[in-house]
């Protein structure tokens, strides 16, 4: 086991590794920029250094500047989160390269699955069924308009690299076509440094699930259930929950097979995300893999059982899973809420500032991972999550119910925050009913009512 593993990240992330690596007994390292130096889990580390001022590219993306905190710090291995470096196969490299063990895949890995276009051609031929579309990036405007002829519309532009929603144009007609490509191709070049897209088909009333993998290096694979992210607004996910309330048993077991099969396909090792859109009739189709623990990781944790920070932390140090397939279990039902610091009455703009009272609910099955507090500053140099509620029940009725009473627990001020749209979520007949797709919150904003109450919930299906 590692004696000591510096920390790639900041907020309530480098909190939830810190706390992993103290219960293993292993000494932590915080890196911090200038902005953070009041941090909790500056505070809390074993020791911290500080890497820059508070611009990213300063501090949390400098690979230099971390690498040699790590050496000053003789950190043995680097944990990077998710974000900032976390899907860098640069820095993976630059880690193994100076002898620190990166916690997380290879960066053949990362690479391989980072760009979208090539993790398509990599499910295809293992035989993971993906949306159709492009075969490969689209290099012309010529070319996408006779490829597009071929797909049908609705259609979307993506970027090859990234995610987070950055580079992609939902297209429904030709005359738009052209003018989307460029303008993904730009916002991809500005946001990724690779301006490369390619095109799929528009899933029309999708939800959007995904399945976690653990893989070690000794060759054992396993999938540990999924999780439904269809509440998003601009593909940003909003609310996360474990089990999908549309799922057959039938089709968990199919798209968790397929799952395993993408990871091992790529010789994948660690905690990883396979994620998938699901239509009406539960046809799946891959879309991407995170390689990296995912923001909503604890709903699986609360349903599994297992720690995922520390099982990271044990397969990277080379320990065997211990455990099949058949030995994971599931228990209760978990949801994620995230509570962000911006005004969704003025279109989720971000609410940066000085949080004056924070009061986290708390009581039987109620979970808050945040770095926040009285008096924390929300800096506009960084991601406005500012808090995790999690809540598990005995079944999904149960769990929304203590959502809902958490959520009139939480009290933030001095900031705006997303705690009222999340409330007005969780009480949503459809969301009640588990009738959503990828467009309820546009919805939902638009003011739209909720559908007939003799609407069921999509039929189940095993295909």
């Amino acid at each position: 086991m590692f004696r000591k593993i510096l920390i790639a990240n900041r907020g309530e992330i480098a909190l939830r590794i810190l706390r992993g690596c103290r219960e293993m007994g292993i000494p932590s390292v915080a890196v911090y920029s200038e902005e953070d130096a009041d941090s909790l889990h500056v505070r809390f580390a074993d020791e911290d250094i500080c890497i820059g001022p508070a611009a990213s590219g300063a501090s949390y993306l400098n690979i230099p500047r971390i690498i040699s905190a790590a050496e000053i710090a003789n950190a043995e291995a680097i944990h990077p989160g998710y974000g900032f470096l976390a899907e860098n196969p640069e820095f993976a490299e630059v880690c193994e390269s100076c002898g620190i063990k990166f916690i997380g895949p290879s960066a053949s890995a990362i690479r391989r699955m980072g760009d979208k276009a090539a993790a398509r051609a990599a499910m295809t031929e293992a035989g993971v069924p993906v949306v159709p579309g492009s075969d490969g990036e689209v290099e012309t405007d010529e070319a996408a308009v006779a490829i597009a002829g071929e797909i049908g519309y609705p259609l979307i532009v993506k970027a090859s690299a990234g995610g987070g929603g950055k580079g992609m144009r939902l297209v429904r007609e030709p005359a738009a076509l052209v003018a989307a490509v460029q303008a993904a191709r730009g916002e991809a070049e500005a946001a990724f440094g690779r301006g490369a897209v390619y095109l799929e088909r528009y899933i029309e009333k999708a939800r959007h699930i995904e399945f976690q993998i653990l893989a070690d290096c000794w060759g054992q694979t396993v999938h540990l259930g999924e999780r439904e992210c269809t509440i998003q607004r601009r593909h940003q996910k909003l609310i996360e929950e474990s089990p999908s309330p549309f799922l057959s048993e039938a089709l968990r077991r199919r798209m968790g097979e397929c799952a395993v099969r993408a990871a091992q396909a790529v010789g994948y090792e660690n905690a990883g995300t396979v994620e998938f859109l699901v239509d009406e009739t539960g046809r799946f189709y891959f879309i991407e893999m995170n390689t990296r623990i995912q923001v909503e990781h604890p709903v699986t944790e609360e349903v599994t059982g297992l720690d995922l920070v520390k099982e990271q932390i044990r397969i990277a140090s080379g320990e065997p899973l211990g455990y099949g397939q058949e030995d994971v279990r599931w228990s209760g039902h978990a949801i994620e809420c995230r509570v962000n610091a911006e005004d969704p009455e003025r279109g989720f703009i971000p609410s940066p500032g000085m949080i004056s009272t924070f009061y986290a609910p708390n009581g039987p099955g109620v979970r808050i991972d945040s770095h926040a507090h009285d008096h924390f500053t929300v800096s506009r140099y960084y991601d406005s999550l500012i808090a995790k509620l999690i809540v598990r029940g005995r079944d999904r009725a149960e769990a929304i119910a203590r959502g809902q009473r958490a959520l009139r627990e939480f009290i933030i001020e001095g900031v705006h925050t997303t705690i009222p749209f999340l409330a007005k979520v969780l009480a949503h007949p459809d969301f009640i009913r588990g009738d959503v797709d990828t467009h309820f919150v546009e919805r939902l904003l638009a003011g739209e009512p909720a559908a007939a109450a003799e609407s069921a919930v999509p039929e189940r299906t095993a295909s």
